[in-house]
């Protein structure tokens, strides 16, 4: 810890800013500060510490609300002087019970959107997944009433499980029809409750992608050696 706290540069006041991660869906949470002493207690115990600079003491997130953040991994920047923490957020981040601190949206010009509905780059063309994520993300936070979303996560696994079965019945049943409008429909339900399922289990995307991304281009033969494998 001693080295850790000689490489930031801390401020006249003995704090370095520290930006908030959700560790799955990669939205910012919120920004705070922490002093060497909240580093350490951070470190130490693996949950997020930092220094109320108005209440002028240290502050242990989620202590009394609940809201805790697990640190998944810390890092600073080039500079050393900024903090960045992917935490696996419980319940909402900010006090006012947003799932982030950062709900005030700002209009910018975009010269990527041709209309209302284009809201990435036709660069990338799975924005949207990424966007979806983020927003059961929130839902799973702030759990707003009347939100279908809110239905599944407060009956649990079991529900979530049987909603992804019942989509992939229902899009083999579309593709075994012909009928590829119904497909495309079912499809999508079937893409949306299966990340709903993977934020309740705590899996990021980004690891999925990872796992296919380390399948690319292996030998197809190595891939029937583990089927076969797996079938004795």
């Amino acid at each position: 810890m001693t080295e850790l706290a000689e490489r930031i540069k801390w401020s006249e006041d003995g704090l370095v800013p520290a930006i908030v991660q959700d560790a799955q869906s990669k939205e910012v949470l919120m920004l705070a500060y922490m002093n060497k002493e909240s580093l350490q207690l951070s470190v130490e115990s693996g949950v997020t510490w930092f220094w109320s600079r108005s209440r002028n003491e240290l502050w242990n997130k989620g202590a009394t609300s609940g809201h805790t953040q697990q640190i998944r991994s810390m890092s600073y920047d080039c500079d050393a002087d900024t903090l960045l923490v992917r935490v696996d957020q419980k319940g909402p981040a900010c006090h006012t019970g947003a799932y982030s601190c950062f709900f005030n949206e700002i209009e910018v010009a975009d010269a990527d959107k041709d209309d209302a509905g284009a809201s990435a780059s036709a660069g990338n063309r799975f924005a949207i997944l990424g966007e979806l994520e983020s927003v059961i993300a929130q839902r799973y936070a702030e759990r707003p009433e009347g939100a279908y979303t809110t239905y599944l996560f407060e009956k649990g696994l079991d529900k979530i499980l049987k909603k992804v079965g019942e989509e992939a019945t229902e899009a083999i049943i579309a593709a075994k029809n012909n009928d590829n409008d119904e497909l495309r429909s079912e499809a999508s339900d079937l893409l949306f409750h299966l990340l709903v399922l993977l934020r309740e289990r705590g899996l990021p995307l980004d690891d999925v992608m990872a796992e296919l991304q380390g399948r690319h281009g292996k030998p197809a033969a190595n891939n029937a050696m583990r089927r076969e494998q797996a079938g004795k």
